[in-house]
């Protein structure tokens, strides 16, 4: 009996990740990755250097695999809501052409982060590493909340978290109030001198990722009971808390339950931040069951395909959240 193939891809800043399976099994997957971040231009996210990546990719996979083509295709990508015009533009008939594809969804990573932590069901999903957004849905809209980078916003991410940590520390140097010894000694073993600080960061254009670095330094400050730390990640945990408030739909009595699931790096800082992030999401959403996030953005990617293929797709459409093209499109 021939098997229906489909194709998830996960595209972001650490490189670009495939995954092929069986359509009615996404769970056994096998999976390529190439460390080299998609370029992105004046034009947005670049498709053919997307494509000469992927297509290789998929490619191994399909031979290992004894397939011959692929019957959908799922991209979630870092920027696709805003960046990923040339993407939607060129790759419906790219993937037609290469790999036979014949449904294909592009999709904004956290809508992948969304899908693969809860599948289809109506709730909310914080996806934080070094920034944070919150998304949900009750099925017929997308919401989304925060996500505005770390200049404007992401708060109670990584940066976020990092960055109230070094301007503690510089209180603590300079003797005014608010500041942290512990977090001082840290950000002198981490970045030597504190004036050697502005220096270290202000020309880089990795910013948000050395602030973030900083962000287990204060998680490690208030395991040791630092009050400032402490009230660092209890603010941080207020935050993502109202994001995750935010977008996770109302309850109804005819509706499915709703689920509010945390994934990304971030939330491997342990219970410093865990702790009084359970206490503000029991009491912004008490109607919501936090749950544990069932996989990651590449699973998403993958459940999406699946669900594209077998006519089951639940998850609400959208022009740059979730942008499934259809034959006119190609």
């Amino acid at each position: 009996m021939s098997v229906t193939w489909v194709l998830g891809v996960d595209s972001g800043g650490s490189g670009l990740r495939a995954a092929l399976a069986p359509a009615s099994d996404p769970a056994r997957a096998d999976t390529l990755e190439s460390r080299e971040p998609v370029r992105t231009g004046d034009g947005g996210i670049d498709a053919r250097h997307l494509l000469d990546q992927l297509l290789p990719m998929a490619h191994a996979l399909l031979d290992k695999a004894g397939g011959s083509s692929v019957s959908a295709v799922a991209i979630g990508a870092a920027g696709m809501a805003t960046l990923g015009g040339r993407l939607r533009a060129e790759l419906p008939a790219a993937l037609a052409e290469a790999l036979g594809v014949r449904s294909l969804a592009l999709a904004a990573d956290a809508v992948t982060a969304y899908a693969g932590a809860l599948g289809q069901r109506p709730g909310a999903v914080v996806a934080a590493g070094t920034g944070m957004i919150a998304m949900g849905t009750d099925l017929s809209n997308w919401h989304r909340a925060d996500g505005w980078g770390h200049l404007l916003g992401d708060c109670g991410g990584g940066a976020w978290i990092g960055r109230a940590g070094l301007e503690a520390a510089l209180r603590a140097h300079d003797g005014r109030r608010g500041g942290s010894a512990a977090l001082l000694a840290r950000m002198e073993l981490e970045f030597g001198p504190a004036q050697a600080l502005p220096g270290q960061l202000y020309p880089r254009p990795d910013r948000p990722a050395v602030l973030g670095s900083f962000a287990p330094e204060v998680a490690r400050c208030a395991a040791a009971g630092d009050e400032v730390s402490l009230a660092i990640l209890a603010a941080g945990a207020r935050h993502i808390a109202e994001a995750a408030a935010a977008v996770c739909p109302p309850a109804a009595d005819t509706d499915e339950e709703r689920q509010v699931a945390l994934t990304g790096g971030l939330f491997k800082m342990g219970d410093p931040l865990l702790v009084p992030l359970r206490a503000e999401l029991a009491g912004q959403l008490p109607h919501a069951r936090p749950v544990p996030a069932a996989g990651d953005p590449l699973a998403g990617s993958l459940l999406l395909a699946s669900a594209l293929a077998t006519g089951s797709l639940r998850l609400p459409l959208h022009p740059t959240l979730l942008y499934v093209p259809t034959e006119h499109d190609r």
